[in-house]
């Protein structure tokens, strides 16, 4: 049983949902916003945002952690890019808007995007 586990495992072992959360990221960081599933939407959330938290601060120490998550050069520069622009603003720095639900199979589907 599931009591008291609270992570989303969107049907895949560990190794696969992290280089999933990891393409989603980077596709966010270098596009601003993408359409995917709503349990990955809010599943990526809590990916995307200790990252934009960590970039704002901007040590050494943090573009390395970004480093690690983000799989190109050119995303993590990006993102130390989008933590400059957030440098005010204490959290909640993606939104999720419903899109309706995909035709094939119903699911629902949603975008997600950085606040400006």
């Amino acid at each position: 049983m599931r009591h008291n586990k609270k992570k989303a495992t969107l049907g895949r072992e560990a190794a696969p949902r992290k280089a999933l959360f990891r393409n989603l990221a980077e596709s966010l960081v270098l596009h601003g916003a993408i359409n995917t599933t709503r349990a990955k939407a809010k599943a990526l959330r809590g990916v995307v945002e200790p990252l934009v938290t960590k970039a704002k601060r901007g040590t050494l120490a943090d573009r390395r952690a970004i480093a690690e998550v983000l799989y190109t050069k050119n995303a993590g520069g990006k993102m130390m890019e989008l933590g400059k622009k957030y440098i005010n603003r204490p959290g909640g720095y993606t939104r999720i808007i419903s899109i309706g639900a995909r035709q094939q199979d119903g699911a629902d589907m949603v975008r997600i995007e950085f606040v400006s």
